[in-house]
């Protein structure tokens, strides 16, 4: 084990869930309809649609929390993308959610 990985804490286990969310792009407010998979108060996994272009830093917004995310892609996989969270917003006043 280095030096490094004796350091970090332990990683906060991530709760499976099954929410509705939207990726929040600063190009017109656009969205892209995605699956939170897994969260917990570092990141989330994300499912999203294959064909979905997501930026390096976007707003997560999940209705049922009430919470956007500021959060930044840390991997991608096929459809799914691993975000860590560094920060929240209220809810976007245009929002529909």
């Amino acid at each position: 084990m280095t030096d490094d990985a004796a350091n970090k804490p332990p990683r906060e286990r991530r709760n499976r869930v099954l929410k509705g969310a939207s990726i929040i792009t600063g190009v017109n407010n656009s969205e892209i309809s995605v699956t939170v998979r897994n969260q917990n108060s570092g990141g989330a996994e994300l499912r999203v649609p294959a064909d979905a272009r997501v930026p390096e830093r976007f707003l997560l917004y999940i209705p049922v929390d009430g919470i956007g995310y500021r959060s930044v892609v840390r991997w991608r996989r096929n459809d799914r993308v691993g975000v860590q969270f560094e920060g929240t917003e209220p809810k976007p006043s245009w929002h529909y959610g």
